[in-house]
């Protein structure tokens, strides 16, 4: 299934990527939900090493580096993304140093090694979030951050009907879906708020900070209007949940 499920996202992600070309990075952690400016959880970056798993096209690793990242590393599944990352990113000042991989192999990159790595909205692409922690505390060296954002667990469980959460799926079922808000054949994974921290904590992480908050501003209200990620239920429910922990 895991093999299966890589193939298939491979495929739908070099189709879409063009639709996410610049789709809610850094300092975004996800739509409708606050950003690093409220939230400081990467802190002062510059000289740091970073790492961007699901780095997408590349423009949170542009964000890292005006910020003075003093390496910039990006790991995607996607062929598509990782040569669009490549293009955004040709004219930056840190070195930078991207594979075409999943999240779930390691495909060359240094153990021990980064200050800083982080996922923005892709971690629940994982087809096996437990290897994917272990390769990120691998990754990290010691006293070093690892910070995530994906999808509230909740969010997509729920659908608003004339201003009421009718909830279509129970909290405690896990593991792969197909999400209706993605217009292509892909498989996600969805896991409860308390297996990311139980599983954090196993792979050896210490948790500093789960945040749940909402971004309600008009600006985003705007910019959200009759998506996925609707101001309506964002009034109701978490659309992002972000987790900052230690190594």
């Amino acid at each position: 299934m895991g093999n299966d499920s890589l193939l298939l996202n491979k495929k739908s992600w070099d189709d879409v990527a063009p639709r996410f070309f610049g789709r809610n990075p850094l300092p975004e952690y996800g739509p409708l939900a606050p950003r690093e400016e409220d939230l400081n959880l990467l802190g002062d970056v510059a000289g740091l090493k970073v790492l961007d798993i699901g780095c997408g096209s590349g423009h949170s690793l542009q964000y890292m580096d005006s910020r003075g990242a003093t390496e910039l590393w990006g790991v995607d599944l996607s062929k598509t993304q990782i040569e669009t990352a490549k293009e955004l990113l040709k004219d930056s000042k840190a070195p930078i140093h991207l594979f075409e991989s999943p999240m779930e192999e390691n495909p060359g990159l240094p153990l021990a090694y980064f200050d800083i790595v982080y996922s923005i909205y892709a971690l629940g692409w994982t087809t096996d979030l437990r290897q994917t922690l272990t390769n990120v505390h691998d990754y990290l060296k010691p006293g070093g951050i690892f910070v995530f954002s994906w999808e509230h667990p909740l969010h997509s469980r729920a659908t608003l009907v004339d201003k009421v959460l009718h909830f279509n799926k129970p909290y405690q079922e896990e593991g792969a879906y197909d999400h209706e808000a993605w217009h292509a054949p892909a498989i996600m994974q969805q896991y409860k708020v308390s297996t990311y921290i139980n599983m954090l904590i196993e792979c050896g992480f210490e948790i500093e900070k789960v945040i749940e908050d909402v971004s309600l501003t008009e600006e985003d209200r705007e910019r959200h209007a009759n998506r996925w990620y609707s101001y309506e239920k964002a009034k109701l429910m978490p659309t992002t949940l972000i987790i900052k922990c230690g190594k």
